[in-house]
């Protein structure tokens, strides 16, 4: 591992994303995201979103393979959110590539904030 904290640390951040992402969906991009960046704080912010989404890949596609067996897929609503964030994932990755670190780790900061306050709420 370069920058940061020893491989056991990262593969025990590996296995707790992999119960919470099959339990809740939660994880694999917003407790991942803020692990990595716990875990390595020298490394860019945009390193560590696309290490996030590279293991997001497997993560969620073994999640979902689980879910889809035991019957708990909704396709239409899985094909709606396709079709809108396939566009949304080309944007973004483009516009990460370009956009300054602190600006990345502020929108990063805000999103969170805004959903664990939305979950504190409801």
């Amino acid at each position: 591992m370069d920058q940061g904290s020893p491989a056991w640390m990262t593969v025990l951040v590996g296995l707790v994303l992999g119960v919470l992402v099959s339990l809740t969906s939660v994880g694999a991009g917003a407790l991942g995201t803020i692990a990595l960046l716990l875990l390595y704080p020298k490394l860019p912010i945009v390193k560590i979103v696309g290490s996030d989404i590279a293991h997001a890949v497997p993560l969620t596609l073994l999640s979902g393979l689980g879910h889809w067996y035991l019957g708990t897929v909704n396709f239409m609503l899985l094909g709606s959110l396709l079709a809108g964030s396939v566009p949304g994932i080309i944007l973004g990755s483009v516009a990460a590539r370009y956009a300054p670190d602190t600006l990345l780790k502020t929108i990063l900061g805000v999103i969170l904030a805004l959903v664990g306050v939305r979950m504190l709420v409801k």
